[in-house]
């Protein structure tokens, strides 16, 4: 497939904010602190300052505590302090919990005693509207010229288990393990603390980043990604404060852990305001899915599905590929596995002769030895044990399922501890549980918990978060994203952006589009504009018959809506008809609007049609579209998102995305398109559109490709344009 341009040169990505190793400075003493003064601390039973207080020594911190309260000398047995002056040193960490309006007061103290990191717990800031805002803005001020970090306000306060710092009003430190949590709700994080403290679910870290002020989610995040203790980083949010950044920096901790974030808070009311197909089709909650598909951030749709995924990242091995080994003492669970396992499009292990021969020379004669491996219903612990152990060792196997149902002979908390032993002795593999039941296996619960194994209520749950590793491993393992640039003509651009700014013009006629997109190598029809019936013919037969007429006018967006698109005029009498017949009817239908003529124009020979386009997040930037194009894209609304620039693959995995690819691949005897020439042009315009940050909507559509080697054709265009 040749475009007009040559192919050019390539760029390989990499980040400009490089993630350092060890441990983030700037944060440490907000999880560390080898002292904490509580300013606001108090001898009141159910306040926020005595509740804080009792956490911190209930949860065994065994650093300095200050409570600091003018009003009396001593809490709970501690000595309290003035103010942050009379404590004599300066504290690693303080917690605010005054009220609102001397929080900044509290916040100079910090900076004249020297202070640098503070956690403000009190609300009453920019949630709760204009005086609220400028009261934080003060203490953001104050802040900064101190060099103070700070974690709120309007938060419920931070957690760390391996320091015991329980400097929260969220309830008991839970155990430790290899979850980092961050949460921008308070309240919610609360509640996961409970179901984790219920559940027995280790963390390494809790933090409630509240109106993130100062500190922020990317901030937690790279935070827990430089934490060794942390294995996995889940979390809560409603909104990213730096959207640009937060990509690229998720995407380089993402390789090296993963990232389970639950996001609400999805509109479409952006859309309903946006003039082209991409922009009415790409709602509020599209580029959040692009930005977490870019940046290998898996996305959970539940607190429960959440804690199901980290608790598999948290304490099992990833698996090497995604071929699964069921282990079951009853048919009908294995066959329930077996059709998860096929319809998450995973591998059922195919066992080797070795580890069948293995499996008959000890298992009942009436057990079944291929996969799934059925011990039967009066399985002892032993027939699990041997049958886990023997399956892990089978090449073939990638991650083991273990099956249970507590049936009258079953020894549950003895094959939980046979399980226990196995995952010890066999660390490489993921070994994942569902024991069915409740009373019957509750002991044998507990000792999973205790082991690290993660289990599930049903074997679709267990399914699901294999898939969820299997992913992320092939995420992890993807190519090097290389974004490849074309040869381009920029001055061209850059004069037709630069003369519709300068008049103040957002709308992009048709021709001016084209001509942006034959600088970057697209091929359009041939076409004049005409003023009158005469004029529109002579054009038509310079061109040759048969031609397209369009109104042209920057007040009417969708032409075809008012009757301003005719196509397979054949001679000179239908072009006039046409062009008498639009100059007529269309000032009926829209007054106001300003018509400079008719479009006559090449007609394309057959081809399928898709759309390209592109919307400019404000956060994110660039998201490219592709679907099937035409006038059905928004009936249809089978399009696939992406963030811009493109990857080649990145550009075919959009067209694989969409429902309707096999079409372009030919179906029932018609001939397929030119499914490379689709992800060259998807590159061309993501290079436009990411040179040129103007350019805030764009669609090519229809986009007419044919078969193999046959140039497609950007048949309209329609873009719009703002200051950057």
């Amino acid at each position: 497939m040749q475009y007009p341009f040559k192919c050019g040169r390539i760029r390989r990505l990499t980040s400009y904010y490089p993630v350092t190793k060890g441990v983030n400075m700037s944060l440490e003493k907000f999880f560390s602190p080898q002292s904490v003064a509580i300013v606001g601390a108090s001898q009141k039973k159910g306040k926020v300052g005595y509740e804080i207080l009792t956490s911190m020594v209930k949860g065994g911190y065994e650093g300095k505590i200050f409570p600091v309260n003018h009003k009396t000398s001593e809490i709970e047995g501690l000595k309290c302090y003035l103010d942050l002056k009379a404590i004599g040193e300066v504290p690693d960490l303080v917690l605010i919990i005054v009220p609102a309006r001397f929080v900044a007061d509290i916040m100079q103290q910090c900076v004249r005693v020297g202070v640098k990191s503070v956690v403000i717990i009190t609300a009453g800031f920019k949630e709760v509207g204009s005086e609220g805002l400028r009261m934080e803005q003060q203490v953001v001020q104050i802040a900064k010229q101190g060099g103070i970090r700070f974690v709120g306000p309007n938060c419920l306060g931070v957690m760390d288990t391996a320091s015991k710092l329980n400097a929260s009003f969220g309830g008991d430190l839970p155990v430790q393990g290899g979850i980092g949590y961050l949460s921008q709700s308070g309240a919610l994080l609360a509640a996961i603390l409970d179901m984790a403290n219920a559940n027995g679910i280790g963390f390494s870290s809790l933090v409630s980043i509240g109106n993130k002020a100062d500190v922020d989610e990317l901030d937690m995040i790279v935070a827990m990604g430089e934490d060794p203790k942390t294995r996995v980083i889940a979390g809560y949010l409603e909104s990213i404060t730096d959207g640009e950044l937060f990509v690229r920096k998720a995407e380089q901790i993402s390789n090296e852990k993963p990232i389970l974030l639950i996001k609400s808070g999805g509109t479409t009311a952006g859309a309903k305001a946006a003039s082209s197909h991409t922009g009415s089709l790409a709602g509020g909650d599209t580029a959040y899915e692009c930005v977490f598909e870019r940046a290998g951030i898996i996305r959970c749709n539940s607190i429960e599905q959440q804690f199901s995924f980290a608790q598999a990242f948290a304490n099992q091995p990833l698996p090497k590929g995604n071929n699964v080994a069921v282990i079951t003492n009853a048919g009908g669970p294995g066959i329930m596995a077996a059709d998860a396992i096929e319809r998450a499009g995973l591998g059922f292990a195919k066992l080797t002769d070795e580890t069948v021969e293995k499996l008959t020379s000890q298992l009942p004669p009436a057990a079944n030895v291929l996969n799934p491996i059925d011990v039967l219903g009066d399985a002892l612990a032993k027939p699990y044990e041997f049958a886990l152990e023997v399956a892990l060792d089978d090449p073939n196997v990638d991650i083991a399922l273990v099956l249970l149902t507590p049936q009258a002979m079953t020894e549950c908390k003895e094959t939980a501890e046979a399980i226990v032993r196995i995952s010890k002795k066999k660390t490489e593999k993921p070994i994942l549980v569902c024991f069915m039941g409740a009373n019957k296996v509750a002991s044998a619960l507990k000792v999973l918990r205790e082991g690290k194994i993660p289990q599930y209520n049903s074997a679709e749950s267990a399914v699901s978060t294999i898939r969820v590793m299997t992913d992320y491993l092939r995420w992890k393992n993807r190519p090097k994203r290389v974004v490849r640039l074309f040869p381009v003509n920029r001055r061209k651009v850059e004069n037709v952006i630069d003369r519709h700014l300068r008049q103040g013009l957002r709308e992009v006629g048709e021709a001016d589009a084209k001509e942006v997109l034959e600088a970057y190598g697209f091929m359009t029809p041939k076409g004049s504009i005409a003023t009158n019936a005469e004029q529109a013919v002579n054009i038509a037969q310079q061109i040759g018959y048969p031609v397209v007429m369009k109104i042209w006018s920057p007040d009417i967006v969708h032409k075809s809506d008012v009757g301003g698109v005719k196509v397979g005029l054949n001679n000179a009498r239908e072009v006039m008809d046409a062009f008498d017949l639009m100059m007529y009817r269309i000032p009926m239908k829209v007054p106001d609007a300003y018509i400079l003529g008719v479009l006559v124009q090449q007609m394309c020979k057959s081809g399928l049609e898709v759309i390209l386009g592109m919307n400019r997040d404000p956060r994110f930037g660039p998201m490219m579209m592709f679907g099937m194009g035409g006038t059905m894209v928004e009936v249809l609304k089978d399009v696939s998102f992406y963030l811009a620039p493109l990857t080649a693959d990145e550009a075919k995995q959009m067209l694989i995305n969409t429902r309707t690819y096999k079409m372009l691949q030919g179906v029932r005897g018609q001939e397929g398109v030119d499914i490379d020439a689709i992800a060259e042009g998807l590159q061309r315009l993501s290079q436009l559109v990411t040179e040129f940050p103007q350019i805030k909507e764009m669609d090519i559509n229809p986009f007419v490709v044919g078969r193999e080697g046959v140039v497609p054709i950007a048949v309209d265009a329609r873009m719009s344009v703002e200051k950057d």
